[in-house]
């Protein structure tokens, strides 16, 4: 009898992890410019959050009240709102970096809904 619930209870495990498996987000890698929450502002279909983000400044996204509302990647009209890892990450970007406005990033991580789950986020250089 134990052997039998043991059996189902392992078959059962390991359903479990691969049904997992299969939810899990594909990576992504994702393009754009970073912009601060706070001045992103809402959501809005006809915006263009690419094109706002390139022209807001480093200076501006470092205010404290800017870092606390935390960033965002603008890729054209989509906006990702960047999780506590992302957020650091891009903290730390904006302080190395030279760029005085429209800091362009590359993103690799998980999209879950409008929130992008970072795994690493480092600078492109401009062109």
């Amino acid at each position: 009898m134990k052997r039998k619930f043991f059996a189902i209870s392992l078959t059962l495990l390991l359903a479990g992890v691969l049904f997992a498996q299969e939810q899990a987000q594909p990576t992504v890698k994702l393009t754009g410019y970073l912009i601060d929450n706070a001045c992103a502002g809402a959501a809005d279909a006809d915006k263009d959050f690419e094109d706002e983000a390139k022209g807001h400044s480093v200076r501006c996204a470092m205010m404290p009240a800017c870092v606390r509302s935390g960033y965002a990647l603008a890729v054209g009209k989509k906006l990702y709102k960047l999780d506590e890892a992302g957020n650091k990450s891009a903290l730390q970007a904006l302080k190395a970096t030279k760029t005085a406005e429209g800091l362009k990033v590359e993103v690799e991580g998980t999209v879950e809904g409008h929130t992008l789950r970072v795994t690493k986020l480092t600078e492109v250089a401009a062109k």
